[in-house]
């Protein structure tokens, strides 16, 4: 699905495209979303095209999004990108535009912080991190940039997580590192 609408809506067929595969995600994917209702979630989708959109950037570039909770004091369904692996079409970016900004060559397309903010949605938490791997286990061969502490951030750091001999790890690199096995998993609350 490619949006070439400015205003960050999607044309009738690529909505529709996009609900019939969300829907068929959640009906698929119960344990993640357990006691939650498909209704419920397509009319909160349905009342906010900006979010439908996020959506469908997060499809778009292989995150595979899925609701993963329902947030009862704000009354949003929180949806994460469950692709197996780190999603294919956010890879080789470093972690943000300072970092971005900092290499002399062999700069990436983009960095991931930048990436996400265009795409309406949040990097990963540590602990949404940790959340995502109870609902199954992700990035068996790749790794996700995640949200940074700014204590890590103002030395030169940013974290990342992976799943390796039967638990998640957290780790440490350069911010102005990228490599092809590494890309970012986001968040969006509708």
């Amino acid at each position: 699905m490619k949006n070439e609408n400015i205003s960050n809506e999607l044309l009738p067929a690529d909505r529709e495209e996009l609900l019939n595969e969300l829907k068929t995600r959640f009906e698929e994917n119960t344990i993640r979303h357990e006691g939650l209702e498909w209704a419920k979630v397509l009319a909160k989708l349905e009342a906010d095209p900006a979010k439908l959109w996020s959506l469908s950037e997060m499809e778009r570039t292989g995150g595979e999004p899925d609701v993963v909770g329902f947030d009862k004091a704000t009354g949003e369904y929180i949806f994460f990108d469950c692709s197996p692996e780190t999603p294919k079409g956010r890879r080789s970016l470093c972690y943000d535009r300072a970092a971005w900004e900092s290499r002399k060559e062999h700069k990436p397309a983009t960095s991931a912080q930048d990436m996400a903010a265009a795409m309406g949605i949040k990097i990963l938490t540590e602990a949404e991190y940790q959340g995502l791997q109870t609902l199954g286990h992700f990035d068996l061969k790749t790794s996700s940039w995640l949200e940074t502490p700014a204590d890590i951030r103002d030395l030169g750091g940013a974290i990342f997580g992976d799943y390796r001999f039967g638990r998640v790890f957290i780790y440490h690199n350069g911010a102005e590192s990228y490599y092809g096995a590494r890309a970012f998993r986001g968040s969006l609350r509708v």
